[in-house]
This record gives structure tokens, C-alpha cells and sequence, in this order.
């Protein structure tokens, strides 16, 4: 659908005529790629594009699925939140994994000063549980190496996740302010959106079901079909247009979730500050549109 090298167009680069560069790389690189301007766009979550945002104003264009289980926190040894208390327990911090961490601790009533949480790139911390580390006995980690560790460990197990949150973990298509300016800029977005439903479409369609899940699964993490049927399930996607919007316009997503995130994030010190958000707000630091979304809805795609 997109070639992703400069210069190769694939089919709906050659029908939005635009040419994408994909980069491919860990979730943290990401992140600190698309803060230093050296990406126009980038997936991320609603909480880890706050910082970014402070200093790159920002949309974002497309939600494209919650968590809703595929972040985890996986123990060895350990069997109730109590146990935790005083054991350190590993994750990227000031990221969507700390965030579920102290959140589900607060949930349960839990000091998370009492919970030690320390930095470690999530690779690493499910290596680190894989290959039974004794000093590792609790990491937070997001799919694919949640199931990688429950399959490879096998006292491994769950202790919680990201289904005590639901809806508070949103994966999103974030393009900056100043690329959506650029010629293209806006082609850019379509042809990106076209391909989110394209795939959606050939997740849902039962004579492309697994071949579609097997190839996302070989770029994913070389996941087989069985392992990316329970990813899809812990990982809901906004699979629609319809559905995108609904998300956006909703009221709890504007009046609850989002200001119960920024809040989060700075009270305990994940982040300096919140940065101006706004919906279909076009002078906030980080806009959620609906814009093209609702151009999606109008025939923009086809």
C-alpha cells in the first residue's frame, strides 16, 4: 500500500500523490525523533506526544486503537499489587507505562512512592525477565513483548493491565503543525488514513484475515497467527471513520480522559508541564482534529 523509501511509490502514494518515507524504530527513538523536527509525523500515544508538543505544536489527525490489555505488568514470584511494594519494577519511564503503572496503583488505593518504578527500555526489561535476571522481577511492558515474556517465562504471569484503564491508552497518528503547511501536507494525512482502513478492512474480511495477520505479525515482533488473533484482541482498533470521530467528539474523551492525563503526568513529575490542548482548536500546542477525518467521511479517500 505505501512503499515507504524515498523516491518508491506504492499504490496509495501514487493515488494521494505523495511520497512517504516510513522509518521504522524503537517506541523511545520515535519519540525523541519526532521532537528533534527529523520526522513530520509519528505513532504515538495520547499522554507520550504531551512533551513533544511543548515545543513542536501538533495534531492529531488519526486515533487508531486503544490499549486494552496489551500493556502489562508481568511478575515472577510475585502474586498480588501488595507484593510490590518496595521491589523494583521496570519500564520506560515518563511514558504510557509508568502512566499505567501509578494509575492502576492509585486505583487500587496504593502510594506509587511506595512502588519503585526505574527506567529501562522495554526490549531490554523483557530480555532482562526472559532470561530469568534475578534482579528483575517486575517490568511494565506493551505487546509484543508482554506475550513474548508469558511465553518464554513460564512463572511468568500478569498481575495487571491496561483493561483496568480502558480508553485512557490511545494510539494516534500525530503529524506536526508546520508539516501539514508543506505541499503534500495534506495529501500526506490521506494517504496514511487510507492505508489504517485499507488494513482494517483486510483484518475484518474473512478470505484476508490471517494472511493480513501473519504479514503484520512477521513486522511486528515475528509473531505467528494464534499470538496476533490475542493481539488484536488486547489492542482494540478504531477501525472506521465513524469510529475515529466518535472517539474525538466524545465528551469523556475531552472533559475526562485528557485532563485527567495531563494532570496525571505533571502532579508526579512525568512531565515539566501540560501544554495547551484543544479539540479542532488550531491555536493549541496539541490539536486533536477532526478535520480530515470528517474529509475522510466525505468521499476525501476515494
Amino acid at each position: 500500500l505505501i512503499d515507504g523509501t524515498a523516491g518508491g511509490l506504492g499504490e496509495l502514494e501514487k493515488k494521494h500523490n505523495v511520497d512517504i518515507v516510513l522509518n521504522l524504530a524503537d517506541y523511545d527513538t520515535c519519540i525523541t525523533q519526532y521532537g528533534a523536527s527529523e520526522a513530520d509525523a509519528v505513532c504515538i500515544t495520547n499522554m507520550d506526544i504531551m512533551g513533544p508538543s511543548l515545543k513542536r505544536s501538533s495534531v492529531a489527525v488519526l486515533p487508531t486503537s486503544t490499549s486494552d490489555g496489551a500493556d502489562a505488568c508481568i511478575t515472577v514470584g510475585i502474586d498480588g499489587i501488595d507484593g510490590l511494594k518496595g521491589k523494583t519494577t521496570f519500564g520506560l519511564e515518563k511514558s504510557v507505562s509508568q502512566y499505567c503503572f501509578e494509575r492502576v496503583l492509585e486505583m487500587n488505593g496504593k502510594d506509587p512512592a511506595e512502588f519503585p518504578f526505574e527506567n529501562m527500555d522495554p526490549a531490554a526489561a523483557a530480555t532482562a525477565m526472559q532470561t530469568s535476571n534475578a534482579d528483575v522481577e517486575s517490568i511494565i511492558v506493551w505487546n509484543p513483548f508482554v506475550m513474548q515474556t508469558l511465553r518464554d517465562r513460564k512463572e511468568s504471569k500478569v498481575l495487571f493491565d491496561s483493561s483496568s484503564i480502558k480508553e485512557e491508552i490511545i494510539d494516534m497518528v500525530v503529524v506536526a503543525q508546520d508539516s501539514l503547511k508543506k505541499p503534500g501536507g495534506q495529501r500526506f494525512v490521506y494517504a496514511l488514513m487510507d492505508a489504517f482502513y485499507q488494513v482494517n478492512d483486510m483484518i475484518a474480511a474473512e478470505e484476508t484475515r490471517e494472511e493480513t495477520l501473519i504479514a503484520l505479525g512477521s513486522k511486528f515482533s515475528k509473531l505467528g497467527l494464534e499470538d496476533m488473533e490475542e493481539v488484536v484482541k488486547q489492542t482494540k482498533f478504531y477501525n472506521s471513520v465513524d469510529a475515529g470521530i466518535a472517539l474525538m467528539q466524545s465528551e469523556k474523551f475531552q472533559n475526562e480522559t485528557m485532563p485527567a492525563v495531563a494532570d496525571f503526568l505533571v502532579e508526579p513529575d512525568m512531565a515539566d508541564e501540560k501544554p495547551s490542548f484543544g479539540f479542532d482548536s488550531e491555536d493549541a500546542q496539541l490539536n486533536f482534529s477532526t478535520k480530515f477525518l470528517t474529509e475522510a467521511q466525505s468521499g476525501a479517500l476515494k
